[in-house]
């Protein structure tokens, strides 16, 4: 079983860093440069908005079938951004990869809570935190010579067997409980209402102070959709039976704190992944290939670190210190990352990155072990989904922030610095790719190096206080017990009842919360 959710995890993961290295060359070629951010965002957008879907709907129907119908349209998704002669066709693709994409993750964590008792389930977090710290160490590598080889699109193309190997493993190593299905109602409206709140929130932070102004009609009219969507959501969500993300989520310390932490992570995480690549290439000099090697210190100390964490929490029962020196670490690295210059030493960026690598490997899976800790294996799937669903939210906005700031600021240094706004160059600045770069004298392109650079690292300095909000979040977690048993109905925050503790004979083993050993 446990094979079968890390390759289709393995999937969903290795394809987003094999993307990240080939991205440079695959907007270069079809033209589209100034569109870069929302071959990202469109992605990442899909997935966020299925994640409660696919969290609510596994809690109430079941989980392998959803799982299998994840990774379907992850791989349909892949056919047509394989086929794609342009950026329109090539955005539909992505998007219709986060369709699937946003459950493989949720779905394999809350599996893991099916079977695993919280306090066993750090060794498997672990890994599953290693897994995705693996494929994004050798991502890059296989985007970077599919990209100098055999051509991008094989980007695309290699999800296929891996994906039909995830499938396999699915359908027969997969064994999971069944659930009932009578008289369950799906909360359609919810589902609508958050789809439109998602949506327009990164719509207006993609498209705000870039494309239009903030107060522009088109920006204030996205602001008032959201709230608008935000405000029914609420509102059916007190109503429904079964609500896609339940408010009483909300009146648990344990779930607001490390899912507020967990978005500021994911603004770090996905908007320095998606871009580093990008910034390797064009302003170091350096191929597809060497820029995923580049990448390797920051998912090599992810990968330690995710799975030392994982076994002592295993180990111990302690989780709460971990995030919270995590998050020191994510600010030091990104503020490390904002003193790059495009004359630096590679061994810098090597240095930087292990940096917000060792605080993302002791963050990202322990917070989501703090939830799935609070809540029943009923309710698992819902809090998994809803954690993560967050936390796509900061990677939505982290990748549109980041990605909108950095295209703000290139085409405006581009056009201040090139002569006459890039028209030396073949195809205008949308055509850029890091070949063409360095074919070109080096008085033009020591000006394109100097405005990728000056683009983005000041960028990784306002996120820095990001890190020190989660810092605060984290110190009040409460570090409740981990479970020993799968429990079906109860909530950690709760109290324990009171014939629970009345002496052996009356004692439920399901209702009574595990000491942590020390």
């Amino acid at each position: 079983m446990f094979i079968g959710l890390m390759t289709a995890m393995l999937l969903a993961a290795l394809y987003q860093t094999i993307f990240a290295t080939a991205l440079p060359t695959i907007v270069g070629e079809l033209d589209g440069v100034d569109r870069m951010l929302w071959v990202t965002t469109a992605y990442i957008l899909a997935a966020t908005v299925t994640m409660p879907i696919y969290g609510k709907l596994g809690d109430l129907y079941g989980r392998k079938g959803l799982f299998i119908t994840a990774i379907g349209l992850f791989l349909a998704g892949s056919v047509v951004g394989g086929l794609a002669q342009g950026m329109d066709s090539l955005i539909v693709g992505r998007v219709i990869q986060g369709l699937g994409g946003g459950g493989l993750f949720v779905l394999a964590q809350a599996i893991i809570a099916d079977v695993v008792p919280a306090r066993e389930r750090g060794r498997y977090m672990g890994v599953m935190g290693g897994v995705f710290a693996f494929a994004t160490l050798t991502g890059p590598l296989l985007g970077g010579w599919f990209t100098e080889s055999i051509g991008w699109r094989w980007v695309m193309w290699f999800n296929l067997p891996l994906g039909a190997l995830a499938i396999a493993s699915a359908v027969l190593f997969l064994k999971i409980p069944a659930r009932p299905r009578a008289g369950r109602r799906i909360d359609v409206g919810g589902m609508v209402l958050l789809t439109i709140a998602s949506t327009s929130l990164v719509l207006m932070t993609s498209f705000g102070g870039h494309q239009y102004a903030w107060g522009s009609p088109q920006i204030i009219g996205l602001i008032v959709l959201t709230a608008s969507a935000a405000l029914a959501f609420v509102a059916v969500e007190r109503r429904a039976s079964e609500p896609v993300i339940p408010l009483a989520l909300f009146r648990r310390r344990n779930f607001v704190l490390p899912t507020a932490a967990g978005l500021l992570v994911g603004v770090g995480m996905f908007g320095t992944v998606g871009y580093m690549p990008t910034y390797l290439q064009m302003v170091a000099g350096v191929s597809a290939t060497t820029a995923g090697l580049l990448m390797a210190p920051m998912m090599g100390a992810m990968l330690v670190t995710s799975i030392t964490a994982g076994r002592a929490v295993t180990r111990t029962g302690r989780y709460k210190v971990l995030p919270i020196v995590g998050s020191v670490f994510i600010g030091a690295g990104l503020y490390l990352l904002s003193t790059l210059t495009a004359d630096g030493a590679l061994w810098h960026v090597c240095a930087y990155l292990a940096v917000l690598g060792t605080g993302l490997g002791l963050s990202m899976q322990i917070l989501v072990l703090v939830v799935q800790n609070t809540f029943p294996v009923s309710m698992v799937g819902t809090a998994t989904a809803s954690n993560n669903y967050f936390r796509q939210i900061g990677a939505s906005l982290g990748t549109a922030i980041v990605g909108a700031l950095f295209t703000e600021r290139l085409v405006g240094l581009l056009a201040d610095r090139l002569p006459a706004g890039g028209g030396a160059l073949e195809g205008g600045t949308n055509s850029l790719t890091p070949a063409l770069v360095q074919q070109l004298p080096d008085a033009l392109s020591d000006v394109i190096v100097g405005a990728y650079n000056d683009a983005l690292t000041p960028v990784f300095l306002l996120m820095v206080p990001l890190s020190l909000v989660s810092f605060v979040l984290l110190l009040f977690v409460k570090e409740a017990p981990l479970a020993t048993r799968i429990e079906r109905e109860i909530d950690r925050d709760a109290p324990v009842p009171a014939e629970a503790s009345a002496g052996p004979a009356n004692r439920d083993p399901a209702l009574v919360p595990a000491r942590p050993s020390t």
